[in-house]
C-alpha cells in the first residue's frame, strides 16, 4: 500500500513539472516529462507494483527463481557438451586431412624448384598439373 502511494505521488509531481514546462512553451519536453510521469501511475493501476512487492518478500517466489536458474544452467551445460562433442568430430576428420596435405604438396614444391631448361620460371605449369592430377582431373 505504501508503494502505491509513493508511485502515485511521483506521478502527480511529474505531471506538475510537465505543466510548468508547458506553461514555459516547452511543449516537447512537457510531453516527454508527462509520459515519464504516467509510467508509475500505470504500473500502480495494473497491479505490477503489488506483484513485485509480493514477489520480493516471498520465499516461494525466490525458490522459483532458483529453480529457473538451475534449469538455465542445465540448458547451458548440455549445449556446451554438444559443442565439445561436435568439435571432437570435426577435429578427428581434420586430422586425417592435415596428415595428407603435406605429402600431397611435396611433389609440387620439388617440381617448381627446378624449371626445365627450355622454360622460364613463369611458364612452369608442372605444379598446376600436379594439383590437377592429385584431384583426378
Amino acid at each position: 500500500m505504501l508503494a502505491e502511494t509513493i508511485f502515485s505521488a511521483v506521478s502527480a509531481a511529474g505531471l506538475g513539472i510537465a505543466a510548468i514546462s508547458a506553461y514555459r512553451k516547452k511543449f516537447l519536453s512537457a510531453a516527454r516529462i508527462a509520459a515519464y510521469a504516467l509510467v508509475p501511475l500505470g504500473l500502480v493501476m495494473t497491479g505490477a507494483v503489488e506483484w513485485v512487492a509480493d514477489t520480493a518478500f516471498s520465499p516461494v517466489a525466490w525458490a522459483g527463481f532458483g529453480v529457473l536458474g538451475v534449469a538455465w544452467l542445465l540448458f547451458l551445460s548440455t549445449r556446451a557438451v554438444e559443442r565439445r562433442r561436435a568439435g571432437r568430430e570435426v577435429t578427428a576428420g581434420g586430422a586425417e586431412q592435415r596428415a595428407m596435405a603435406p605429402a600431397a604438396s611435396a611433389p609440387s614444391r620439388a617440381v617448381t624448384a627446378k624449371p626445365k631448361a627450355g622454360q622460364s620460371a613463369g611458364e612452369d605449369f608442372s605444379d598446376i598439373e600436379a594439383i590437377l592430377k592429385k584431384h583426378g582431373i
